[in-house]
């Protein structure tokens, strides 16, 4: 099955793929590599998913911040390959930010609703390394920001 037809299988709606806002690129390809920039947790309806995790929101509701950016992600992708996401080999990397207190220490499973989504979409091709990082505090004041690496056939 080609992953677009998983995304349609899934029932995902892909949100739009938003400029950068900064004086960088939402995405840069260097040979095979596309690499993405982070992308911030936003909801269904484009407002931002704010507050720190283990104060404001639960693990769970990190978790779909997490997924959330990981649309994002696929967003960026499609956009890049010219809507054709056969031309990706591999996701290769996640590295997830997760604004949350002192206290909180279950940053990898709020990741995890990014790195579920990822390899739902892509199957095999999905498994990827990953990093799952605590912040005090995230642009905008978002609760979780994922940037990717991908391999390009």
């Amino acid at each position: 099955m080609n992953f677009d037809d998983k995304i349609k299988e899934l029932n995902i709606k892909l949100p739009e793929a938003k400029p950068p806002v900064g004086n960088y690129v939402a995405t840069k390809v260097i040979g095979k590599m596309l690499f993405v920039s982070g992308q911030i947790s936003i909801d269904e309806n484009g407002q931002l998913i704010k507050g720190k995790v283990g104060n404001d929101l639960d693990t769970e509701a990190g978790y779909n911040a997490a997924k959330r950016c990981a649309l994002s992600i696929i967003a960026q992708v499609k956009k890049t390959c010219d809507n054709d996401l056969s031309k990706v080999k591999s996701c290769v990397k996640l590295t997830g930010f997760v604004n949350s207190t002192d206290e909180y220490t279950d940053q990898p499973k709020v990741i995890n609703g990014a790195s579920d989504l990822i390899a739902a979409v892509f199957g095999n091709s999905g498994m990827h390394a990953r990093a799952a990082v605590s912040s005090n505090s995230l642009p905008l004041g978002v609760s979780v920001e994922v940037d990717a690496i991908f391999e390009l056939n």
